[in-house]
């Protein structure tokens, strides 16, 4: 008699499959979405210290866009606090030993503290040579000196932030983050209005309302790691070991983001050569990029999160389904932002009330903005999940390499003072990028299991 329980063994194995996948779905919609907003939230900060101080008579304005950019890039180098943490934390929790999670996040902190208190009193006497590098003289440098070093006050407090939502992430929660940024958001914005306007501070004030937001948040997150430490039987004090491993992964991930802000401060550098309208568009182009960015940078997070977590518990083939479903996501993501970018193309230079110089060169760079978002929706992802394998070393290699592959590009396009060439180099950057992360994670060698 034939059998008749065969044809059914693929419809379960499939049926088992779709479960799997829908799983994922909701495992990367509920970390991803909230992390979305808090990355949102972060450049409301200086968009409403932008809109506060744009009150103030010139040069206020362009002393705070100095400033906020020196800034943007201390606190950038420091981003590894963040994901370093979220990656150790994850895989302890995945291993099952929170104790360790948490005394991984302690490190962090410390590690984050220490550093913030270095670069605040290193920067200080640096401060009017830090703001003479982007240009910056007379009263506007005098202002931009101003607002720097009142915020240096609060870059320890800006990277306990870092370190804080790396410790939350690592434990899953994306949430308290969004709060968190969403409340320090909305405090900033009403300081600054009262230091600035109400009591007469200028441009100073809008630093301390930062500041003063930033501690608050800081304060928050110390409190609520140490509360979960002390629930776990986590010891407070620093471990040399632990902030030696952090600080040699965090080394690793410097690099990584150093060939990253390279990259961006290149192509802005030869956009300005090309004249003032070339550099108009690219301006525009970039935030349009930045906040695509920022959607992607979600499912990466998202990525580091059960990353880690997956591997610590052991289970390399969930984190290989894992990464393919994100990977979906990030192309998914990327398809639907290449279709929104050419719908809204001819309406983008109204919205920025661009001249027709620079409507002229944003038309024709935003076709490749758009067509390379597919292929930033898995660069991105991929960056998180090894990120979140802790595989930092390679990352730094490969940045090294795509930043290498990107140069001649940029050169050529320099040369030939092409906008649309410039553009086209970046995307040879995210190819580069797209290869060597491709390459490692089809690989094994990421997939180390274990606490």
């Amino acid at each position: 008699m034939p059998r008749t329980d065969e044809p059914a063994e693929p419809a379960v194995e499939a049926a088992e499959q779709d479960r799997r996948g829908r799983s994922h779905d909701r495992e990367i919609l509920r970390l991803a979405v909230p992390a979305f907003g808090a990355l949102v939230a972060e450049p409301l900060f200086l968009l409403t210290d932008s809109v506060i101080v744009g009150r103030l008579p010139d040069p206020a304005l362009g002393a705070l866009g100095v400033a906020s950019a020196a800034l943007a890039a201390l606190v950038g180098l420091c981003v590894f606090l963040a994901y370093a943490t979220t990656a150790s934390v994850a895989r302890q929790v995945g291993a099952g030993d929170v104790r360790q999670a948490m005394r991984q996040g302690i490190d962090g902190l410390w590690l984050a503290a220490a550093i913030g208190l270095v670069v605040s009193a290193a920067c200080w006497p640096l401060a009017p040579f830090i703001v003479h590098l982007f240009g910056a003289t007379g009263e506007l440098a005098a202002q931009a000196v101003t607002y720097l070093r009142v915020s240096l006050f609060g870059i320890p407090a800006m990277l306990l932030v870092l370190a804080g939502t790396g410790v939350l992430r690592g434990m899953q929660d994306t949430r308290t983050p969004l709060v968190v940024s969403v409340a320090s958001f909305a405090l900033n914005g009403l300081l600054s209005l009262w230091f600035v306007l109400g009591l007469g501070w200028g441009i100073a004030g809008s630093a301390w309302g930062t500041v003063a937001a930033q501690a608050l948040s800081a304060a928050v997150y110390l409190t609520l790691v140490v509360r979960t430490a002390r629930r776990h039987n986590a010891p407070l004090r620093p471990d040399l070991a632990g902030l030696r491993a952090a600080g040699t992964a965090g080394f690793a991930l410097v690099i990584r983001t150093a060939c990253l802000q390279a990259v961006l401060l290149v192509a802005t550098s030869i956009a300005t050569r090309m004249g003032d309208d070339q550099i108009g568009a690219h301006t525009i182009a970039a935030r349009i990029w930045t906040f695509l960015a920022f959607a992607l940078d979600a499912i990466a997070i998202a990525g580091q999160a059960i990353t880690g977590r997956t591997l610590g518990a052991g289970d390399a083939a969930a984190t290989r389904d894992a990464t393919a479903r994100m990977v979906r996501w990030g192309v998914a993501c990327g398809v639907v932002f290449c279709a929104a970018v050419l719908l809204i193309r001819p309406l983008v230079p109204g919205v920025f009330d661009a001249n027709a110089g620079v409507t002229a060169h944003l038309l024709a760079i935003l076709w490749p903005v758009a067509l390379f978002q597919p292929v930033a929706g898995v660069v991105f992802v991929l960056d998180g999940v090894l990120i979140g394998a802790g595989d930092q070393r390679y990352l730094a290699w490969a940045g090294l390499w795509a930043t290498i592959a990107y140069l001649p590009f940029a050169a050529l396009a320099g040369v030939a003072g092409s906008m649309v060439a410039l553009w086209l180099a970046l995307g040879a950057w995210m190819v580069a990028r797209l290869i060597t992360l491709g390459i490692r994670a089809y690989g094994t060698a990421w997939l180390v299991t274990g606490a």
